[in-house]
């Protein structure tokens, strides 16, 4: 397999939020806006690339008894890492994600690309296939996010894109909306696969 191979699994045939259905709390939560996703996606992006380049890294060293447990360790670092680096250089996406920066520990994207992949393969693959997951979850939630803020809002990045006293649809800010969203792209993504035999 192509070193591009690994990159591009996880923007279209292995997309986490759309193929494979993984970090849907993240997902239904934080994409009332565009910024949201992006920030969000950001730092699960880094954590993901860093996490899977040390595993792979470190896989020959790490016991198989306590795999799962030393996986979380080094996952938990990067998390910290991130939200650190959040809290003192973007406080107000900081603010607007909220638990949700300290839960990528436990998201099962992380933690399955970890098990699935970095443990199996060498540093480089595994830095691409982090990066191309990252940014499939973070396209995926970023555009989630930007309808969602379209609909609800009446904006997009908080530019204004209808006048203020204009009906924007509230559900879609809320969580039915969220769901709605959700259910809609996957199955557009899932046709625009299935048309292109992607």
């Amino acid at each position: 397999m192509s070193s591009l191979k690994y990159f591009t699994n996880g923007l279209l045939k292995e997309n986490p939020t759309f193929v494979l259905v993984l970090g849907t709390c993240p997902t239904l939560a934080v994409t009332t806006a565009a910024f949201n996703g992006i920030g969000m996606g950001a730092a699960t992006t880094f954590v993901l690339v860093f996490s899977n380049m040390f595993i792979a890294m470190l896989k020959s060293y790490i016991p198989d008894k306590v795999r799962i447990a030393a996986f979380i360790v080094v996952i938990a670092t990067f998390v910290t890492i991130v939200d650190l680096v959040m809290k003192a250089f973007v406080p107000d996406i900081y603010k607007t994600l909220g638990i949700f920066i300290p839960l990528i520990v436990v998201n099962c994207i992380i933690l399955g690309r970890a098990e699935a992949f970095a443990q199996k393969n060498e540093v480089k693959a595994s830095i691409l296939d982090g990066l191309g997951m990252g940014l499939g979850f973070t396209l995926a939630i970023t555009v989630m996010g930007s309808i969602r803020e379209v609909l609800g809002n009446g904006s997009i990045f908080n530019i204004p894109l209808v006048a203020e006293n204009a009906k924007t649809m509230l559900l879609f800010i809320l969580p039915p909306g969220a769901f709605i969203t959700y259910g809609y792209l996957i199955a557009i993504f899932n046709r625009v696969k299935a048309k292109y035999n992607v």
